[in-house]
C-alpha cells in the first residue's frame, strides 16, 4: 500500500474496494485506532463465522460490540480491547460457541499480530 499526505490532514490509499483516509483528526478520516479496532473485531468476527459454520452451529447473525483501553501517557497506545459477540441462530450451544470462540483467537490474523501488545478478552451472548 502506498499513503499520499492529504492538503487538509492525514493521509489516503487507493485499496480495491476504493479509496482509504486515516487521519489523527476524524474530519478528515479513519482515526488509526478505529482501523486497529476494527481490523480486531471484524477478523474476529469472520473467522468465528467460518468455525461456526464448520461446527455446524446454525448461526443467522453475528453483531461484535467492542470497548477498549487506551493509555494517554502512553501516545494513547491500546491497551485492551474487550469483544462481546452477540450471536443469533437456532438450537446454538453455550459450549461449543464457547469452543469456536477459542479457536476464533487462534486463527483471526489480527488477534495474533497484537499477542502481547493488545490484552483481548472476548464474551458472547445468544439473543
Amino acid at each position: 500500500m502506498k499513503f499520499t499526505m492529504k492538503e487538509e490532514g492525514g493521509f489516503k490509499t487507493q485499496l480495491p474496494f476504493g479509496e482509504l483516509h486515516v487521519s489523527g483528526n476524524e474530519e478528515f478520516g479513519f482515526r488509526p485506532y478505529q482501523l486497529l479496532i476494527s481490523s480486531i473485531a471484524v477478523c474476529s468476527g469472520g473467522v468465528f463465522r467460518t468455525v461456526a459454520e464448520k461446527m455446524r452451529l446454525h448461526v443467522t447473525n453475528i453483531e461484535v460490540e467492542t470497548t477498549h483501553e487506551r493509555i494517554d501517557e502512553e501516545a494513547g497506545r491500546v491497551a485492551s480491547v474487550h469483544m462481546k459477540f452477540l450471536i443469533s441462530g437456532t438450537d446454538l450451544n453455550e459450549a461449543k460457541i464457547e469452543k469456536a470462540l477459542h479457536v476464533t483467537r487462534k486463527n483471526c490474523s489480527m488477534v495474533r499480530s497484537v499477542e502481547g501488545s493488545i490484552d483481548i478478552t472476548e464474551s458472547f451472548e445468544i439473543v
